[in-house]
């Protein structure tokens, strides 16, 4: 197997060399690893393009790239001019340090990249690690997506449904903020909703009285409706979401065109 891998957090990231570990088991002894990650973090830039002006591409590495972009660039970058005789099997997005899970799998990079990977018709599965005190302060806070990880990955390439529609299904998979011990098992969930928090921002006033606005996350760690892939974390188990690229409300569509007939 031929595997793409890329994050947000950045080439250097802990989480990407946890990811890079999981893919080379996944490809095994006859399979490729690739990588393209952004040269610098990308937190936060959802499935931004640099489409006004160029990417830089560096080869660190034999299979090994950084671009000076998003996770939606560098996996262009793979598909179109990295890996472009042969194109992977798999995209592989993370493993992100936080968690992607409900109203943050809108504004995640790494959803971005395994998004443009489904739109570009290639699976594509997106891997976070929830952090809370159970985990933050580990030797190793990824602990249960690196052994929890390439299982799971596998189970997914295996069983889970792949579709070959205009908005490709992908999976969104979190793991609990907990050591890779105590994890309980997978849950399948729908995306959540934090009724309780939201972004907000701070202003400050630099030495120089210029002022600056610094964005602001808020409480992550109260359960969503039940279901949900952040109750489903905060209860101790790996979350797996379908997730799909098309945004329409499609439980609206008879209602709002009898509206305006």
């Amino acid at each position: 197997m031929r595997i793409l891998i890329t994050n947000d957090d950045g080439i250097n990231a802990p989480g990407l060399e946890v990811l890079s570990r999981i893919a080379e088991i996944l490809a095994g002894p006859q399979g490729e690893v690739w990588t393209v990650a952004p040269a610098f973090e990308q937190s936060g830039v959802g499935h931004c393009i640099s489409y006004t002006h160029p990417t830089m591409l560096a080869e660190l590495g034999p299979r090994r790239f950084a671009a000076e972009g998003s996770p939606a660039d560098c996996v262009l970058a793979g598909l179109y001019h990295v890996m472009k005789d042969a194109k992977p099997d798999l995209v592989l997005s993370g493993v992100n340090r936080g968690n992607n899970a409900g109203e943050n799998i809108l504004y995640s990079g790494t959803i971005g990249g395994a998004m443009e990977a489904a739109l570009q018709g290639i699976k594509a599965i997106a891997l976070s690690q929830f952090f809370g005190p159970l985990n933050a302060r580990l030797d190793d806070p990824f602990e249960a997506a690196a052994a929890h990880g390439a299982a799971l990955v596998q189970k997914l390439l295996d069983h889970a449904i792949w579709d070959e529609a205009d908005y490709r299904l992908f999976y969104n998979v979190n793991f609990p903020p907990l050591p890779a011990a105590d994890v309980k098992g997978t849950k399948v969930a729908a995306q959540g909703f934090r009724r309780y928090t939201a972004f907000s921002l701070e202003p400050h006033v630099s030495p120089t009285g210029r002022q600056f606005l610094w964005i602001k996350g808020g409480e992550q760690g109260k359960p969503t409706l039940p279901g949900t892939d952040v109750t489903a974390n905060v209860e101790g188990y790996i979350s797996v979401t379908p997730l799909r690229a098309d945004l329409t409300a499609h439980d609206r569509l008879a209602g709002l065109e009898a509206r305006l007939a």
